[in-house]
């Protein structure tokens, strides 16, 4: 079957947002539909993929009834793994409204503006921090925090970019109930 939207998981997950996507290190992840995830694969890359014959659960007819799907988006509302489930349900709610080619044109801006969030504030402690929030904040925000940062950060070492950047987000965290850190199962 031919896939569309590598970058985009078959659960919904945004996978351009993702700690191991983004990194440089052995452990990076190409997408969870990349050739190497396809061979290992998930539940969901053997029931919609190899099983059913579809890019994505919700394209699934048995998507309304489909107890894992179910499972892994009530999970998602309290709980992340190595990448962020808070906005899971939104972007599915998105994806069905607006249609899988706007979700991605709204994923590809989120990645490049985490791409100057790590490029330029990221003292290499704060790539997961940098992918949640870009996974959780309005874009607008994200915007208005890289300009606010940038400016506050002039010829100032990149570790005191970084603290600034976390500073801005951290402010608006605050004020707008956002989770900026991952949400381990305990």
């Amino acid at each position: 079957m031919e896939i569309n939207y590598p970058e985009i998981g078959i659960c919904g997950l945004s996978c351009r947002l993702c700690p191991r996507y983004q990194t440089g290190a052995a452990s990076k992840c190409n997408g969870c539909k990349s050739s190497d995830r396809m061979a290992v694969g998930c539940p969901f890359i053997t029931c919609a993929i190899k099983r059913v014959g579809v890019e994505f659960c919700w394209d699934c007819r048995a998507n309304e009834s489909c107890e894992k799907w179910r499972k892994h988006r009530g999970t998602g509302k309290e709980h992340d793994s190595f990448k962020s489930y808070q906005k899971l349900e939104d972007d599915i709610s998105f994806i069905r409204a607006k249609g899988i080619k706007a979700y991605d044109e709204q994923q590809r801006t989120r990645e490049s503006l985490l791409l100057r969030l790590l490029n330029e504030f990221n003292e290499g402690r704060s790539g997961s921090y940098y992918c949640v929030a870009t996974t959780v904040m309005d874009i607008n925000e994200l915007r208005d925090s890289l300009e606010e940062a940038t400016i506050k950060s002039r010829a100032l070492s990149i570790k005191e970019k970084a603290k600034i950047m976390h500073s801005v987000l951290d402010s608006i965290a605050l004020k707008k109930g956002y989770c900026l850190h991952l949400r381990r199962l305990e």
